[in-house]
């Protein structure tokens, strides 16, 4: 069987239990994970999806991720909701309830909506890591990947400064390969001129195959989303039919506020086997 086959595979399939073990042995051996004595079946199942079963890719990946939690301990250390509620409460972030036609988790982020007087940019990278590590629990989502719209209206000198080098990097390495989740597509709207220097500092970190999955929409962006996304699954304010943006972005903070023990325990054991949210409905998502 090919990767692809492999993917739609259950996980409790026994034509996955080689490629578990092997993952699993090959890890155990490798030098930067000795600090690990144990990997879940489901933990390794995120990294063989998330590259079709290749077996060397999978493994680089796991290394990554591991590295990158170990180098970033001011996002990674702390996966708690309620510490960033005040954030989440200015309607920053929604999961849309619906997947899109592929079966792609859609996220939205509206950047206008941080104020960084009162949040800095590893509290807001933090939300993200958050919700990344929530929906890759998903089969669905380990299969299809995620799908990214960043609302750039309000973008200000003041989010600007805030990316320095050295974020900018740990932003392009989660995008690219330190997190188990296919990224699909990445859409950017309303930006502004004075963005760019900023997209320019994280660009050259990223693979070709991510540069070419970038989309610059502009002002003018209902009509260029549309050939992306269907309207049923888009709030109205980006040319959709579904859910307003505020609802989206509300339903989005009480799930990542119900899964605070499911975060804590990624937090301190991510290799390990952990619970299911409670609204598992959700989670799941549909189709458009």
């Amino acid at each position: 069987m090919n990767g692809s086959e492999l993917n739609e595979l259950p996980d409790d399939s026994e034509l996955l239990d080689p490629y578990v073990s092997s993952l699993r042995r090959r890890a155990l051996q490798t030098r930067e994970l000795s600090a690990v004595r144990s990997f879940s079946d489901g933990f390794l199942l995120k990294f063989l999806r998330a590259r079709d079963f290749d077996a060397e890719l999978s493994l680089k990946l796991l290394v990554n991720y591991q590295q990158w939690r170990k180098e970033s301990p001011e996002i990674s250390g702390c996966l708690s909701p309620s510490s960033v509620l005040g954030l989440l409460n200015t309607t920053y972030h929604a999961v849309l309830p619906q997947r899109d036609h592929t079966g792609s988790r859609v996220l939205i982020y509206r950047i206008g909506q941080w104020n960084p007087k009162d949040w800095s940019a590893f509290q807001v990278f933090r939300v993200s890591l958050m919700t990344s590590e929530i929906i890759s629990t998903e089969i669905e989502t380990q299969r299809r990947g995620v799908k990214a719209i960043f609302d750039l209206q309000g973008w200000t000198l003041g989010h600007a400064l805030q990316i320095n080098p050295s974020l900018a990097r740990k932003i392009s390495s989660v995008l690219s390969d330190s997190f188990p989740t296919k990224v699909r597509g990445i859409h950017l709207v309303n930006e502004p001129m004075f963005f760019r220097p900023v997209f320019a500092m994280i660009r050259p970190f990223l693979p070709d195959k991510i540069k070419q999955r970038i989309h610059m929409h502009g002002a003018d962006f209902h009509k260029a989303l549309s050939k992306f996304f269907s309207p049923t699954i888009l709030p109205p304010e980006y040319g959709g039919e579904g859910p307003g943006i505020e609802e989206a972005c509300q339903d989005w903070t009480n799930q990542l506020l119900q899964s605070e023990t499911l975060l804590q325990q990624i937090a301190s054991h991510p290799t390990a086997d952990i619970a299911i949210t409670p609204d598992e409905s959700y989670l799941r998502g549909n189709r458009d």
